[in-house]
């Protein structure tokens, strides 16, 4: 019998989503599916087996249109939310009789079961939770092809006054929490850039060793503005830019200072974050595939001056939502349960001293100037 269903919703350009459904089943079988255009659902649903703690594995993905702009609420009818596409989902989510024959899904013994969609969450506040940032002032950042930032901010909305997003983080029983949130737009997208774009790199794996063969950026500054600046600049007219060239400049500095902008502009995110909040991090979680490299973790560390604590799991976002699903039908009891599911890889902790940072940085907004505005 199904024990766990928990829907995660990733954003996607042009407004569309792509939903991904974690399930927990009995004997620590997790059943991932998603829906797309024209793709049956029978299609869509692979089975992955994993071990007892319920770590995640294997997804697949397809696009749905979807308006973004609209807000979900709790009650609302199938009528009123207008996703016809969702409709035999959420019947099934509701307990009602779905007409499979008619839908053409038939072959599906799982929907036969009654399955109900117990966990629902964002992308960014998916990953939040699956990093278990469950307490007030915790932080996550994921480093995909752009980096996002959130912060737990508790029982109370935090309205920023340094260009942040106030956002919803999730509901669990009765308890609503909130978080401010920050987005990156070109993060893990420069290293592609690097590699496809200019033949800088052969590959994103070696960008770590290219950028540690030099023992500094050589005064080189890389803004990644290739499609303008997110928080907390918000300039679409920004442009990519890199400064500091000199006859001594190599192929290693330029993949160093891309590797660096990544990190001053999450920086920047979090600098947004502490004003609105008026605390320093005592941490930041990471996530996604660019935190494999061990330079650009610590760099991070180094210029946010707070450690950064790179689990073991690095893609956190299904097991958010999973982790949702099993706390609202008691598969975990509490969130102290649940804090045991997490497990450290390694902790990077700030090395470089203060006035260097401070040195950096000025370097860093100075850059940040030139890029601005560029485009009209």
């Amino acid at each position: 019998p199904v024990k766990v269903a928990g829907l995660n919703l990733l954003s996607a350009p042009g407004n569309d989503l792509v939903a991904s459904t974690a399930l927990a089943v009995s004997g620590a079988q997790i059943v991932l599916f998603t829906t797309g255009r024209g793709t049956p659902f029978a299609s869509a649903v692979p089975t992955v087996k994993v071990s007892s703690n319920s770590q995640l594995a294997g997804k697949k993905s397809g696009w749905i249109d979807f308006d973004a702009g609209r807000l979900l609420q709790d009650g609302m009818t199938l009528e009123e939310l207008g996703m016809e596409f969702y409709e035999y989902v959420l019947a099934v989510a509701n307990g009602k009789k779905v007409k499979s024959e008619e839908e053409g899904y038939r072959d599906l013994a799982i929907f036969k079961q009654g399955v109900k969609v117990a966990g629902m969450a964002g992308d960014q506040q998916a990953a939040l939770f699956g990093q278990l940032c469950v307490d007030r002032g915790m932080i996550k950042t994921t480093y995909g092809t752009g980096c996002f930032m959130i912060l737990n901010t508790g029982s109370e909305p935090v309205h920023s006054q340094n260009n942040l997003l106030t956002t919803i983080a999730w509901k669990v029983g009765d308890q609503l929490t909130y978080a401010l949130e920050g987005s990156v737009f070109v993060g893990g997208a420069v290293v592609q850039w690097l590699r496809d774009g200019i033949n800088l790199v052969p590959s994103a794996a070696i960008t770590e060793q290219m950028a540690q063969a030099v023992p500094d950026n050589g005064g080189v500054y890389f803004v990644p503005a290739l499609t303008g600046l997110g928080a907390p600049y918000w300039d679409q007219y920004a442009r990519g830019a890199i400064v500091g060239i000199t006859r001594g400049t190599t192929a290693q500095h330029l993949t160093r200072a891309a590797l660096e902008g990544i990190c001053y502009q999450v920086h920047d995110v979090l600098e947004a974050m502490e004003n609105d909040v008026h605390f320093h991090a005592k941490e930041i979680r990471v996530d996604g595939g660019a935190i494999a490299n061990n330079f650009l973790m610590q760099f991070q560390s180094d210029i946010c001056q707070s450690p950064v604590i790179r689990p073991k799991v690095l893609e956190t976002t299904a097991l958010g939502a999973a982790y949702l699903a099993g706390l609202a039908v008691g598969y975990w009891e509490n969130l102290d349960e649940l804090k045991q599911q997490w497990s450290l890889d390694r902790i990077f902790k700030p090395e470089m001293a203060e006035m260097e940072v401070t040195q950096l940085l000025a370097g860093w907004r100075k850059a940040v100037g030139r890029a601005q505005g560029w485009a009209e």
